[in-house]
């Protein structure tokens, strides 16, 4: 019997989970919760594949997986009917079928994550698990300045956990953005792909350039400089969300709606 490729759409808060992959003799994984919602309504077995494993307490707008099965449905009823199986704090958003060879990782070739740091005197009570507060004032333009001289190829072991399994530590930055809206600074971080920790190890880093304890071309010096130990303090998961996916036009996959801020 041959079977169908989807890819799907999914939403997450993060923090009550252990993280995106499965693991032995844990049922708190989002894949785990995932998996057994789409098997329900496929009634067989469902293993899925990600565009990016997230950490723990790191949330999603735009994670994109792909799954085989012999079932046929409606869009309809794997949407409504997996989410019904579903905590509410994960929910697939959208799904269309794909080519047999589509893969949701490998054929993956930007990813964006936005980083959500609250500056303000005084922390929030609704954002507390949504924005990191940072309460000294922090400069968004040297922020953003000192960002550009991460930009293009380069080995950044100075921003990877030391329990990272990639065998490369060499990554292409396409974009990163800083800027500020209200109270809250937004961080872009656009990229091919991205080590273990990268993103909150290059956000606790500008931070540390954005309150004057380091100058912006420290920055430069701890990337050239190859040594995790230099760089900055890992970025707390829950200011993190997996905001965006892209690939070729042509396989059409869904795209989140965009995290609006009044700025």
């Amino acid at each position: 019997m041959s079977y169908h490729r989807y890819a799907v759409l999914v939403e997450y808060d993060g923090s009550a989970y252990s993280g995106w992959q499965r693991q032995p003799f844990l049922s708190t994984t989002i894949q785990e919760q995932v998996e057994l919602a789409l098997g329900q309504i496929a009634n067989e077995s469902i293993e899925i594949v990600c565009a990016g494993r997230t950490d723990a307490g790191v949330h999603a707008l735009g994670q994109i997986i792909h799954f085989d099965t012999h079932a046929r449905r409606s869009d309809y009823a794997w949407l409504a009917g997996a989410n019904r199986y579903l905590p509410s704090d994960i929910r697939l958003q959208q799904i269309v079928a794909v080519r047999e060879d589509f893969h949701a990782r490998y054929d993956a070739y930007r990813r964006h994550y936005r980083y959500i740091v609250l500056n303000s005197p005084y922390a929030s009570a609704l954002w507390r698990m949504r924005a990191y507060w940072h309460c000294y004032p922090l400069d968004a333009a040297l922020m953003q300045a000192a960002g550009q001289q991460l930009l293009g190829e380069h080995d950044f072991s100075a921003f990877r956990a030391a329990e990272c399994q990639s065998t490369s530590p060499n990554r292409f930055l396409h974009r990163l953005d800083v800027r500020q809206c209200g109270n809250y600074l937004l961080i872009d971080i656009v990229g091919n792909a991205f080590l273990h920790h990268m993103v909150r190890n290059i956000v606790g880093s500008l931070l540390m350039v954005g309150d004057g304890r380091r100058s912006k071309q420290w920055l430069a010096d701890v990337l050239a400089g190859k040594d995790r130990r230099q760089a900055g303090p890992t970025a707390p998961a829950y200011g993190l969300y997996f905001y965006r996916v892209d690939y070729p036009a042509e396989d059409r996959i869904p795209q989140p709606a965009p995290l609006l801020f009044p700025c």
